[in-house]
């Protein structure tokens, strides 16, 4: 029998505040990110649900599949901008960014079967809780992109460990330009694993759930039953992968991009997680520039798209650069198990320098 959940108490009514919603079926957990008016964006309230629902059903011998999803025309739209913004000057923004670089190593590295449905759209930190996934099951209406550049903001959530596996300099013309890629082009690249219309996904997820179990070789055969081979479209960017690999040899502002992307390739997933975490913090305390914020006030704020960045780029040198980068304490790193031999759910932000 089926239970349903909402985000406090178990067998609740759904309501819209109710931002994540779960269910059990038998040996099969559904999690629904729930915000459709506000393409299911990434809050504090988002992070810390999912974190406690994937931690309990990794202990939990009777969850083996668990499959997760969007409301809407979104899988999700990444991080909440405007909670950043208005926690600027008292930086309450620190708990959610702590809470999700925790949860993106434990995403990568779960246990148990898990399976994305990314239908609509998956952008930064969005695209991060599917991309990882066991399987990633796009659509005719996916949009993957990593626009953080955009506002002013470095690749984040893991994404930097994920742009550079791909071929080429790919990562970085994503990572630099924002550029969009549809379901196929996902598939062709390794950012998803199957393709399926959207019409089938209700028969799919039926299925899914339907299987009561984890193994990863009954999951992949029952998605590739409904799944279809794809290819790029004519116009599409993978298509001039040597245009891209010609303006990305330059040294230019790609330099430094492709220093930040490049560099993931020889890391592990820990140090590119804890490599991201102190950028985010340098950055949002605007340790060399609050860029971000101006970002942001000219996409979602004022919306005058207009952004005065400061300082301007030839103003922006090594040393400044090194700043982003500095290490902290000991207390104030990101505590990941793999790098300080603690166990595998411990390490959250209750236990780290930043719980007041």
């Amino acid at each position: 029998m089926a239970q349903a959940n909402g985000d406090n108490k178990p067998g609740s009514q759904h309501t819209e505040e109710q931002v994540v919603l779960d269910e059990e079926i038998g040996h099969v957990r559904v999690v629904t990110l729930n915000s459709p008016r506000k393409l299911n964006i990434i809050t504090s309230k988002v992070v810390s649900r999912l974190a406690e629902l994937y931690e309990k059903w990794e202990n939990e011998n009777g969850a083996e599949l668990i499959i997760i999803k969007g409301t809407g025309r979104a899988f999700s739209a990444g991080g909440d901008l405007r909670m950043l913004y208005e926690g600027r000057a008292d930086e309450s923004w620190i708990e959610v960014v702590y809470r999700m670089y925790w949860l993106q190593y434990h995403i990568h590295t779960y246990k148990k079967t898990l399976v994305s449905i990314v239908h609509g759209i998956a952008m930064g930190g969005g695209a991060s809780l599917a991309v990882p996934t066991t399987f990633s099951v796009v659509t005719e209406k996916t949009v993957f992109a990593t626009p953080e550049a955009a506002f002013g903001f470095h690749t984040d959530c893991s994404n930097s460990y994920i742009l550079s596996h791909l071929p080429g300099n790919l990562g970085e013309y994503l990572a630099l330009t924002g550029a969009r890629l549809d379901g196929a082009e996902m598939i062709a690249i390794g950012l998803a694993t199957h393709y399926v219309p959207s019409e089938k996904l209700p028969e799919l997820e039926k299925r899914l759930t339907s299987l009561n179990s984890g193994d990863k070789d009954v999951v992949k055969a029952t998605i590739k039953e409904f799944s279809i081979q794809v290819q790029p479209g004519e116009k599409s960017i993978l298509h001039n992968c040597s245009l891209i690999e010609k303006c990305f040899s330059k040294d230019t502002v790609e330099a430094i991009i492709e220093y930040l992307i490049r560099q993931g390739c020889n890391q592990t997933l820990s140090e590119c997680l804890k490599k991201e975490f102190r950028i985010s913090i340098n950055t949002l305390r605007g340790v060399i520039s609050n860029d971000m914020y101006e970002g942001i006030r000219a996409m979602m704020i004022e919306k005058d798209n207009s952004p005065k960045w400061n300082p301007p780029l030839d103003e922006v040198t090594n040393e400044k650069l090194n700043l982003v980068f500095k290490p902290f304490k000991e207390e104030f790193e990101l505590q990941l198990p793999a790098e300080n031999k603690i166990s595998r759910w411990e390490g959250k932000y209750e236990s780290s320098g930043y719980k007041k």
